[in-house]
């Protein structure tokens, strides 16, 4: 039991450890509003970029290739969607708050506290598997999360920009790369290699202490109720559908942890920019972020936990 104990405190104290310097960092006032943005921008667009790649140049893709795993994570966020979808409309006649909450119920922020969960549990020879997964997981998130707000908002779904946007991820391209570099057989020296392993090395640590100092308390009195159901949805309901139904797949190890990552996660900080973009509730969907990502330490240690404890990875 003690030792199940330490994995679980060992997989989720690392992350928030890292979000409260980023705390400490905007409370002392040490990065401007406009300076955030910029980091934000430069963790998004190289940073991600070298790990997805570096990730993916790395690995055995014969021994990491799990197609079960795929078709399970990709699925799981499609019925998420459409069933977030058609419970959020029963319930909620305001279409400004339907779209911010169908996001944070599916969309998950599986890359920033997701590849560091299973990283700090089997450590970074595991990352192949969370970083494949990414390459799946991101652009189905994207797709849905303009479809969802395009919906409610009465505007118009551009299927083919969204693709567009999607391969101009920098994340998908990374990995694009990766794989492209990795299956041509194209060697890269160590000289080359090695700044590019050091910057993925420091990819999680900066987006974490990036996201904590990002973090904006809003008011949350107006749309309670909506919060309250988010947060629960998100934190556990969604997680334990989906994980429960995986356990009794028979997903065991990284796999299953991967997929606590995918569906046990907080709520996506892309949500909440893309809710202002998109004439969403940006309110709401930043109280989503915000408290799932609180919550989140007690409710990921919880799942970590139970798992361990029940033999599972």
């Amino acid at each position: 039991m003690d030792s199940n104990f330490i994995v679980a405190v060992s997989a989720v104290v690392p992350l928030f450890g890292l979000m409260l310097i980023g705390v400490f960092v905007k409370q002392m006032q040490l990065l401007t509003e406009t300076e955030l943005v910029h980091v934000n921008r430069m963790v998004f667009r190289v940073f991600f970029f070298c790990m997805m790649f570096y990730n993916m140049y790395t690995t055995d893709i014969a021994e990491t290739f799990r197609p079960h795993l795929i078709l399970f994570g990709a699925g799981g966020v499609l019925a998420v969607f459409f069933l977030a979808m058609a419970i959020v409309c029963f319930f909620e006649k305001d279409n400004r708050r339907r779209g911010a909450m169908v996001q944070a119920i599916f969309r998950s922020n599986f890359v920033l506290i997701g590849i560091p969960l299973v990283a700090n549990i089997f450590g970074d020879s595991a990352l192949a598997v969370p970083t494949m997964m990414i390459a799946i997981i991101v652009p189905i998130y994207n797709v849905l999360g303009v479809f969802d707000l395009e919906t409610f908002r009465g505007g118009h779904f551009d299927l083919a920009a969204i693709l567009r946007g999607v391969l101009k991820n920098p994340m998908i391209l990374g990995a694009l790369f990766g794989v492209a570099f990795l299956l041509l057989g194209i060697p890269l020296p160590e000289p080359v290699l090695k700044p590019v392993r050091q910057v993925a090395a420091a990819t999680t640590p900066v987006a974490l202490i990036i996201l904590g100092a990002s973090f904006k308390m809003g008011s949350s009195r107006e749309a309670l109720h909506q919060l309250i159901a988010c947060v629960s949805a998100r934190l556990l309901i969604v997680p334990a559908l989906m994980l429960s139904l995986a356990v009794a797949l028979g997903f065991r190890g990284v796999d299953l942890v991967t997929l606590v990552a995918i569906f046990a996660t907080p709520c996506a900080v892309a949500s909440f920019a893309m809710a202002q973009q998109m004439d969403s509730d940006a309110d709401l969907a930043g109280n989503c972020v915000v408290y799932t990502s609180a919550l989140s330490c007690f409710t990921i240690f919880g799942w970590v936990f139970a798992f361990k404890t029940l033999g599972f990875f």
